[in-house]
């Protein structure tokens, strides 16, 4: 035998190191926390259709949504769209639709932004919307918890309901409303028993002290989580929001974001219980409305922000991911489908959790257009009432991961009722390049209405064709594309899109 080892001894020690490398990852897997998903709801929108009268929340008493423009959509305190429209939060068939995306997108549950139960402002409609939602949770076999806005107590205090002396027996009293009514439950977010309860701040009751006289006497006591950083010793942990109070101009960058946020689980790294957070964006409507000046910008960068963010959070092994927000038009924080994101972020949602989660995860993209279709069902008022029993049975089928059987009902109630598949919104859109100026690589998204063929086109300026994106038949909703202009020079150029009879153009700027 020759120097070294045979090619018994190789074959061996092969064996033996993949199997140690088996063991470690298997050891390494065991040890990553698998995160719960939850997603920040806010229960606060009431429709004219449904509750006869516009809320606060999509007027800002600025906005008119009894006015409708040439795309369909009514005039609401957002820049962004609901793919269904502005709703109402008590709307049973906005929450089936809404609970169905998420059991579908892998998400396991809400934390509700929630205001106590007083008769106050608008207290008392979110306390009923927040119930409505947790029946709908249960039966999605989803989680639930609550974050708790302390700031109402400051509210009630300087709007004389109660005085400052009664303020802590009132928080008390809302803190057993949540152990008495939805707490004591299994569908609610628990830690070994302990019930956890987020609070937005605290915004009233900074002091340590405070919580502790408002937890005493409470059974089980809750596992309280605050705002940022941690509120010792009364807190067993904090959450990260997007920190726009570092906007430098009106715009956050992605490396303050960065910057924040690896500070936050650096603080966080030997915590207990760590719940992290996933943003997709933030552009409020504060400032065109009228009620204070804007918080500032995150740019979304096509969904780079949510995937980056998310990404971080599952990286630092967080036992709750907090997706910042399902629904908060008002802010610009949604993940829930809309005319200019699509399912995008959901989609991101399914990608993390098949990858990251849970290997075993069945549902995919075009699964997501499912509920908009029982949606649309069941608007419609001339076959409602027929077909509820099968929609009802499509909802439990799908709950209970028997997909293709509850598709199977849906397309043949679509085919009975001769409703379409399509989204609410008839609607095209191009979108502005990201980034721009750019070089040498930008992003183009773009929404089209209904399925069929499409072209997506760049030309200079003087009109000549310089290359073809897109030449093909593509499903109705959003869509994005990447242009490399690595071969060509500085300049303005046009991306225009041909969609039926939706054509439009835009300007970009290449710059080396």
């Amino acid at each position: 035998m020759k120097n070294g080892l045979s090619k018994w001894q190789t074959s061996s020690a092969l064996i033996v190191f993949l199997t140690l490398c088996a063991f470690q990852n298997l050891i390494y897997a065991q040890n990553q926390k698998k995160p719960v998903l939850m997603a920040h709801y806010m229960p606060w929108y009431q429709s004219k259709d449904y509750s006869g009268t516009w809320g606060w929340h999509w007027t800002m008493n600025h906005f008119d949504p009894n006015k409708v423009n040439s795309n369909g959509q009514r005039e609401i305190a957002s820049k962004y769209y609901p793919l269904t429209g502005p709703y109402d939060s008590q709307d049973p068939d906005i929450l089936e639709y809404q609970v169905l995306l998420m059991k579908l997108s892998g998400i396991d549950g809400v934390m509700v932004d929630w205001y106590g139960d007083e008769n106050y402002n608008d207290y008392e409609i979110i306390n009923k919307n927040t119930g409505s939602l947790f029946n709908w949770i249960k039966r999605a076999k989803l989680q639930f918890a609550i974050v708790y806005e302390d700031q109402t107590i400051k509210h009630m205090v300087s709007g004389g309901k109660i005085s400052s002396a009664d303020a802590k027996t009132y928080a008390s009293k809302a803190i057993n409303y949540i152990n008495a009514n939805w707490a004591s439950t299994s569908t609610y977010l628990k830690k070994d028993g302990q019930p956890v309860l987020l609070t937005f701040g605290p915004q009233y009751f900074k002091n340590s002290s405070d919580w502790e006289t408002i937890f005493s006497g409470i059974n089980p006591r809750p596992l309280f989580i605050t705002l940022d950083n941690v509120l010792n010793p009364v807190a067993s942990g904090a959450y990260p929001w997007p920190p726009m109070d570092k906007s430098v101009n009106g715009v956050l960058s992605q490396a303050s974001l960065a910057s924040y946020l690896s500070q936050f689980y650096q603080k966080a790294a030997n915590w207990n219980y760590k719940v992290g957070s996933a943003f997709p964006a933030f552009n409020d409507i504060y400032k065109e409305a009228g009620v204070g000046t804007s918080y500032g910008f995150l740019d979304p960068q096509n969904g780079f922000t949510f995937s980056t963010t998310l990404d971080r959070a599952i990286n630092n092994n967080c036992d709750v991911i907090q997706l910042v927000t399902w629904n908060d038009y008002g802010e610009g924080t949604i993940i829930e489908p809309t005319v200019e994101f699509g399912y995008s972020y959901l989609e991101k949602v399914q990608e993390v959790k098949k990858r990251s989660i849970d290997t075993n995860f069945v549902f995919a993209k075009a699964d997501l257009e499912l509920p908009i279709r029982i949606f649309k069902l069941r608007k419609n008022s001339d076959w409602a009432l027929l077909i509820s029993k099968s929609l009802d049975d499509a909802f439990q089928l799908i709950i209970d991961n028997d997909f293709q059987k509850a598709k199977k009902i849906i397309d043949s109630l679509s085919v009975l009722t001769k409703i379409e598949s399509e989204s609410l919104t008839e609607s095209c859109e191009l979108f502005a390049n990201y980034p721009n100026p750019f070089n040498p690589t930008t992003q183009i998204n773009y929404s089209i209405a209904k399925a069929g063929f499409v072209s997506l086109k760049i030309y200079d300026v003087l009109g000549r064709e310089i290359t073809s994106l897109v030449n093909e038949f593509q499903r109705k909703g959003s869509h994005s594309v990447r242009f490399d202009a690595s071969s060509l020079a500085s300049g303005v150029y046009v991306y225009t899109i041909n969609a039926g009879e939706f054509v439009h153009s835009k300007k970009m700027m290449l710059i080396k």
